[in-house]
């Protein structure tokens, strides 16, 4: 089984889309993968934003069921990569749980760039439509390489 940890902050916007944003794009190839998202500050429970959701719909995505959850050491292990959106969860991650510090990348790194994807929150929709944007780029230009690096 392919597995992906998306991380962010909260798991509200950035990892949540990502996740959607990958599981569309895989469509019926999505058979054998576990993709999944949590957030280095997440408030267990939390619904994804608002402006999440309505991006997500443009696509045709639905993620309502989204849960936030907090980044464990068991998710990190049951992973075989993990895509972070920033630098700063990239050092975090890799701090909290040196033994798994070689699957833990920015989203960017798979197209061999070191860009983060900004937050959202706070912005306008269009701020989020970007956002999404960025993340689909990366995903898409990527795919072969998370293919491989997910495959544990």
């Amino acid at each position: 089984m392919k597995s992906v940890l998306f991380v962010c902050t909260a798991n509200m916007c950035r990892s949540p889309m990502a996740q959607g944003l990958l599981l569309a794009q895989l469509g019926e190839k999505r058979e054998g993968w576990r993709i999944e998202s949590a957030g280095v500050a997440a408030l267990e429970g939390s619904a994804a934003s608002q402006k999440t959701l309505q991006i997500l719909a443009e696509h045709g995505i639905d993620l309502s069921f989204h849960k936030a959850r907090q980044i464990t050491q068991n998710l990190v292990k049951e992973s075989a990569l993990i895509l972070v959106m920033e630098r700063r969860h990239k050092q975090m991650l890799q701090a909290q749980f040196p033994d798994f510090a070689g699957k833990i990348y920015l989203l960017s790194e798979m197209v061999d760039e070191e860009n983060e994807i900004d937050d959202p929150v706070g912005g306008s929709l269009e701020d989020y439509r970007k956002t999404a944007w960025h993340i689909e780029s990366y995903l898409k230009r990527g795919l072969p390489r998370i293919e491989q690096l997910a495959q544990g």
